[in-house]
This record gives C-alpha cells, structure tokens and sequence, in this order.
C-alpha cells in the first residue's frame, strides 16, 4: 500500500439543517404580558456511524422563553453533519469524536 492510502483522512462531506420548529403556544395573548420573560437554552450532542469511516454529527439547541407559568417561545434547531474519518489510529479516534460532539 502507498503512503498515501494510509494517510488520515478527516473531512466534512455536509452540513446541514436536519430539523427546526418553532412554537407560540400562547399567542396572541402573551404578546400583552408586561412581565419580564425568562429564557431556558438547552443543548445536545449526537453522533452515528453512517457507514464505515463516514459518521453524523448532530447538535440540538432548544431555547424556550416563559413569561410566569406560560410559555412564550419555544425554538428547537437540529443542524447535521457528514463526516469522512479514515485511517485514524484507534488511540487518537476517540479524541476525534469527542470533538466532534462539541461541535
């Protein structure tokens, strides 16, 4: 084999918008609330092995905003990634996909 076919390999093939939704449970009476609102973020990491050396990357950020007991907002966005990893010594691939879960 060739030095080349054993070089690492690490690219991103996409990125995109696998997901996103937007909630106004409340309207329109909770745009006459005076009540200063309160704002919730989470977020969350994913990832899959697709096919050998090709895996997804995902990353949900929900942001809810209340006023009181009522939701005003609730915003979810998912955005995805392909990536190819190959040829990636065993013990620096964890590292790899640690990484990419904080992305």
């Amino acid at each position: 084999m060739s030095d080349q076919a054993q070089a690492p390999v690490f690219a991103i093939q996409r990125v995109y918008l696998k997901d996103l939704s937007l909630e106004i449970p409340n309207a329109p009476r909770i745009f006459l609330e005076t009540q200063q609102p309160s704002v919730e973020i989470q977020m969350d990491v994913g990832s899959e092995m697709l096919v050998e050396g090709v895996y997804e990357s995902t990353v949900t950020v929900t942001v809810t905003t209340k006023v009181g007991e009522k939701t005003a907002f609730l915003v979810e966005a998912k955005q995805g990634g392909i990536f190819e990893m190959r040829n990636i010594p065993a013990d620096q691939m964890e590292h790899v996909r640690a990484l990419l879960r904080q992305s």
